[in-house]
C-alpha cells in the first residue's frame, strides 16, 4: 500500500495543494526542482546570475526530498499544464521550465521580469 495509498489520500493532497499555492503566492520567485535534473540546474543557474541583487532570495523547493513529491508534481500539472520540473514562478506566474528560463535570460526578459516583480 504505502506510497500509492498516500498519493490518493485526500487530506495529504489538500495539504500539498495548500503548500504549493501558499509558496507561489507568498514568494516573488519560486522554483520547484529536483537536485539531479539538468533542466532544473539550468533554471537555477540563470536565476543565480542575479545573486546579490535579490531583495528576497528565490525559494527553491527540491521536491524529491519531500514525501509528497508525486502530489506536488500532479498539482503543478493542474496549475501549469505540465508536471515536469523545473517549474519556475515569478510573481505568481509560471514562466516555464529550464529552457524557457534560459531563453528569457538570453533575451534580457528574465531581468525585466524579476525587476517588475520587485525581486531585484
Amino acid at each position: 500500500m504505502g506510497l500509492n495509498q498516500s498519493s490518493s489520500d485526500p487530506e495529504q493532497l489538500s495539504m500539498s495543494k495548500e503548500f504549493v499555492e501558499a509558496t507561489i503566492r507568498d514568494n516573488k520567485v519560486v522554483v520547484f526542482s529536483k537536485t539531479y535534473c539538468p533542466y532544473c540546474k539550468m533554471a537555477k543557474q540563470q536565476l543565480n546570475k542575479y545573486k546579490g541583487q535579490y531583495k528576497e532570495e528565490p525559494v527553491i523547493i527540491e521536491i524529491e526530498n519531500r514525501p509528497d513529491c508525486e502530489q506536488i508534481q500532479a498539482i503543478l500539472g493542474k496549475i501549469t499544464g505540465g508536471r515536469t520540473v523545473p517549474r519556475v514562478f515569478i510573481n505568481g506566474k509560471c514562466i516555464g521550465g529550464g529552457s524557457e528560463t534560459k531563453a528569457a535570460e538570453d533575451s534580457g526578459k528574465l531581468k525585466t521580469m524579476l525587476s517588475t516583480a520587485g525581486a531585484i
